[in-house]
């Protein structure tokens, strides 16, 4: 027949290649009917889809004709699965070996798992793949290039299809290779499962058709303990950030291949609507990935909260075999009346002696206003709180008297607080970020003590939501932050027998606390912290655990080593749930921006360098130099997107929009 030619197709589950007879106008589907009946087996192909390995895409348009997909006889394409078995580390870093769509995007490959396994909110967690302490040590860009220079002198003998990867030099580590296919699948299936429900509540998944704990972790194996990566300056901590997935980008596209290992981990740390009743699966997970950035010192935290953490973490273990109160049904009836009757109400209390609309607070304060390459020390204000307003007079004189204006007035709304807290030394500070057009500026606060430090603080989170003294969370948040400090304060007697109880001290405390105090110092102070926390049960144990690391000054804040357009010096660029910020290489503030603030942001995909555009003042433009500029693309889409979720919304989960506000224009 004239036009026509052979196409050559590799059937990967019967490892046979078959040439079927083609022509450029046979669509995609009528050429996997086509090798069907030439194959003549009696299979299920209803999982098949053809993938063309010369340029790293599925065909997954099955209409589009040959010729449009531009496919001729020089060509040879795969006809494979499109479920594979993929071997996921969860956070809690034990191994299972699930069965993930290879064909579709890898956003919603991961969301599809978090599903089979009972996640709620997936659009917070992502996969990314493990890097090692070599990978630390240069950027990503060195890295690519050293690739790229070994993939042009090997081509010849080792010919590699292309991969567009914003991490590719990843999973062409020949030791996470190793590691991810030294045993079979069977013996890895098996292997996990006799570990899973080791002393833990049992929850049954269907998908795995076994007994499947996840609201519950046991111990990791030493396979899992050989992943674990501790960065040793805010350079590297910046690196890490190299192995995210790209959301727009199928598993294969990116190098993955079946039987590979892929890291689930969170990656955007706004937790929405974490519920402890609903949640105990999604509370551990969170909780073990937090416990783990702490001990290997991805998050910086000091010695007296290392040991709140470590009685926390304590505390979980020895409740995790003790029988946990169950949920009253009337509680939960009256909690919801409640919540019903407050938003009648407005969100105000229909009746209160002393929660009135003129509520405020008022004290002297020391403050500062922190600004580069001075040495300014605090000053004392007389400070009064009033509705959303912190407003400073240089004495209680001058607020009673009408022609003295305050010399500072901050509105709350909006702000970040940040707790800078250290019961040890007395210290009760506040750190507010407050909102600017060009940016954003800081004021800290200084307490006198634990009662004026709690009274400020519960007014300034409650303002920075945009609710008023007068508010009815007020004395609640106030009591919560009341009793976090309690759990601070040092024991005079530990609660536990220290006789009785052994305990590895490296799987409590970070090394370099152990390494400067020694380990039967750090397991005293375990012990004695411990007895602020004996009374929590499982959950409250974990979500206490979760509280102090989001009270962290580092929480959330994922970091890029970039290089400003105009600028010769390597600098940081960090991105939490708010905002973007600006630092120096040594981690010192320079300047931030509010997303509120960005009116659009995008990439110039050829030379690398991104910009965000700014409602007023000059627009932002570096080149990222630790990852791919698309990993930074996709961390300040996805927190936009997080900040667009509300109860009031429709609670589905908008995969279009996610992919709008992530996947840019490549």
């Amino acid at each position: 027949m004239e036009n026509t030619w052979e196409l050559r197709i590799l059937v990967t589950d019967l490892q046979l290649e078959r040439a079927v007879r083609v022509n450029g106008g046979d669509h995609v589907g009528g050429v996997m009917i086509k090798l069907v009946d030439v194959l003549d087996i009696a299979m299920d192909w209803s999982d098949h889809a053809l993938w063309w390995p010369g340029s790293n895409k599925w065909l997954s348009k099955t209409r589009w004709t040959l010729e449009q997909y531009n496919i001729t006889a020089d060509h040879s394409l795969e006809f494979t699965p499109m479920h594979k078995i993929l071997r996921v580390q969860l956070p809690d870093l034990r191994y299972t070996d699930c069965r993930v769509d290879f064909s579709i995007n890898s956003f919603s490959a991961m969301v599809n798992l978090c599903q089979e396994l009972e996640i709620r909110h997936p659009e917070e967690l992502s996969f990314c793949k493990g890097v090692e302490s070599e990978h630390l040590k240069f950027n990503y860009g060195t890295v690519r290039q050293h690739e790229e220079k070994h993939r042009r002198i090997t081509v010849a003998t080792m010919p590699l299809s292309p991969r567009p990867d914003t991490n590719t030099y990843i999973s062409n580590s020949e030791t996470l290779r190793r590691k991810s296919t030294n045993s079979s699948p069977l013996h890895r299936k098996i292997s996990n499962r006799s570990q899973l429900s080791i002393g833990t509540p049992r929850l049954v998944n269907k998908s795995f058709g076994s007994d499947w704990s996840l609201a519950m972790s046991p111990p990791p194996t030493m396979e899992a303990k050989e992943t674990i990566v501790r960065p040793k300056s805010l350079v590297e901590k910046a690196r890490m950030n190299v192995s995210w997935l790209d959301s727009s980008l199928s598993l294969m596209e990116q190098g993955v291949h079946e039987f590979d290992t892929l890291q689930l981990r969170y990656k955007y740390y706004s937790f929405y609507d974490l519920n402890p009743k609903e949640d105990p699966v999604r509370i551990n997970l969170i909780y073990e990935q937090a416990k783990w950035q702490i001990l290997n010192e991805e998050v910086d935290c000091t010695e007296e909260e290392q040991y709140l953490f470590s009685a926390l973490q304590l505390q979980v273990g020895l409740q995790a075999n003790v029988p946990q109160p169950l949920d009253d049904p009337e509680d939960d009836i009256d909690t919801a009346l409640n919540n019903l009757q407050l938003s009648l109400d407005g969100g105000q209390p229909s009746h209160s002696s002393d929660m009135t609309s003129d509520r405020q607070l008022n004290a002297y304060l020391k403050f500062l206003k922190p600004k580069r390459f001075t040495l300014k020390g605090w000053k004392t204000s007389y400070f009064v709180f009033r509705d959303l307003h912190i407003l400073g007079w240089k004495s209680s004189e001058e607020c009673k008297h009408f022609p003295y204006q305050p010399h500072i007035s901050i509105q709350v709304k909006g702000c970040e607080v940040v707790p800078d807290v250290n019961i040890h030394q007395q210290k009760f500070g506040i750190k507010l970020s407050i909102p600017r057009s060009d940016g954003m500026s800081d004021l800290w606060l200084k307490c006198e003590g634990e009662d004026q430090y709690s009274q400020w603080m519960a007014a300034c989170r409650l303002a920075s939501r945009g609710k008023k003294l007068s508010d009815c969370s007020y004395d609640q948040e106030l009591s919560s932050i009341k009793a976090f400090l309690s759990m601070q304060h040092p024991a005079s007697l530990p609660a536990i027998n220290p006789n009785t109880l052994d305990i590895d001290v490296s799987d409590y405390v970070a090394h370099r606390f152990i390494k400067k105090r020694g380990r039967t110092k750090c397991r005293t102070k375990i012990l004695e912290a411990h007895a602020n926390v004996k009374d929590l049960n499982l959950i409250e144990s974990k979500m206490n655990f979760i509280k102090a690391w989001q009270s962290l000054p580092e929480y959330g804040n994922s970091l890029f080593v970039v290089k400003f357009h105009g600028e010769r010096k390597e600098e940081l660029l960090g991105i939490s749930a708010n905002r973007v910020s600006r630092m120096n290489i040594s981690g010192e503030h320079v300047t931030s921006w509010r997303y509120n603030t960005i009116k659009a942001w995008n990439v110039n995909w050829e030379t690398g360098y991104m910009m965000i555009q700014l409602g007023s003042g000059p627009n932002i433009i570096f080149q990222c130099l630790s990852a791919d500029c698309k990993v930074v693309h996709e961390f300040i889409g996805g927190y936009i997107f997080m900040s667009m979720r509300s109860k009031e919304s429709n609670q589905a989960l908008n995969k279009d929009l996610f992919h709008k506000l992530t996947a840019g224009w490549n």
